[in-house]
């Protein structure tokens, strides 16, 4: 009988802190149909790992559990029908999402059409940090929010994955763009392209921002309430949070819109995005890089909230 190869993969065996992640050696996918093997070289860590971690977000088939969506490498294999992808191209993407894609390990199957091409000027740490947060911002600021030159926009929490996307993507539409966030990312945030940055820390941003044409909210919850007093009538408020039952009444008594953003996988996508990596007309901060084994600190880290840009783990 031959032996199961295998490879390395940060696991967890039951839901809850982070301390449940660790390496081990778990069966090397085959990719099926339409799909490419992909050998990782780095993974983007997203709220939405740790909360599945935690039991409260995506849940896994089994245990062991690999976590992660967000991917950047070179393919290693291809299937059968996988199209034009190449045993050595660098690729890059969110894979199967909300489906489980074990992408805290050395290699992941991903479907052939949920990737993109990694430009060669783009290392895959900046690839995998891009993925999620750029289909998400794309969505929220081209797709529901339709930027266009001269609007007034408000990225809410900013310096976050998406928000600091949102930021870039609104400002080469020739927007205006207010963000906020705490007084130390101000330098960042306007390097980035932002107009304003106010300190939500110290001030009220409903008291000193108004008539903005879009807002994108990255949290919700009560900030959506909040968020809705910045916008001028017929605005459209943009939150990744999802629909709650008050939302259409609360909306309705302002005179202005709302859009939802559910993130999905998306190639093409990706292909739109990857020229604006590749010249620098959008930058990904990275604010960690941690090695594989280190997978238990990123979710750490991350769960405290404030990291400016990204969170990647080194999985090569």
């Amino acid at each position: 009988m031959t032996p199961t190869a295998t490879m390395r993969a940060a696991v967890i065996d039951r839901y809850g802190p982070p301390e449940v992640l660790r390496i081990a050696r778990v069966p090397l996918p085959e990719p099926g149909t339409g799909e490419v093997l992909v050998r990782v070289g780095a993974a983007g860590v997203n709220a939405i790992d740790w909360l599945s971690r935690a039991g409260r977000g995506v849940r896994l088939p089994q245990f062991p559990g690999v976590l992660g969506w967000d991917v950047a490498g070179t393919v290693a294999a291809t299937g059968p029908g996988a199209g034009p992808l190449r045993v050595g191209e660098r690729v890059f993407g969110t894979v199967r999402f909300p489906r489980p894609a074990g992408g805290y390990a050395e290699y992941v199957a991903a479907p052939a059409d949920q990737l993109a091409r990694t430009p060669d000027a783009v290392d895959d740490r900046t690839a995998a940090g891009a993925a999620m947060p750029g289909l998400t911002a794309w969505e929220a600021v081209h797709d529901h929010g339709a930027v266009a030159r001269g609007q007034r926009v408000l990225v809410h929490s900013a310096a976050g994955g998406v928000g600091h996307v949102a930021v870039q993507l609104a400002a080469a539409q020739g927007a205006e763009v207010i963000a906020t966030a705490s007084a130390h990312n101000t330098a960042f945030l306007t390097d980035l392209g932002a107009h304003q940055v106010v300190d939500y820390t110290k001030d009220r941003f409903e008291d000193l921002v108004r008539d903005v044409d879009v807002v994108i909210d990255p949290r919700g919850g009560d900030d959506f309430r909040r968020l809705l007093a910045t916008l001028r009538p017929g605005g459209i408020l943009v939150t990744l949070k999802g629909e709650q039952p008050d939302h259409t009444a609360l909306v309705r008594s302002r005179g202005v819109r709302a859009g939802y953003v559910y993130v999905a996988p998306d190639g093409s996508a990706l292909d739109r995005i990857a020229p604006l990596l590749a010249d620098r007309r959008l930058r990904i901060g990275i604010e960690r890089a941690l090695p594989l084994e280190d997978a238990a600190e990123a979710h750490r880290v991350g769960e405290q909230g404030h990291v400016r840009g990204r969170l990647v783990l080194d999985t090569g």
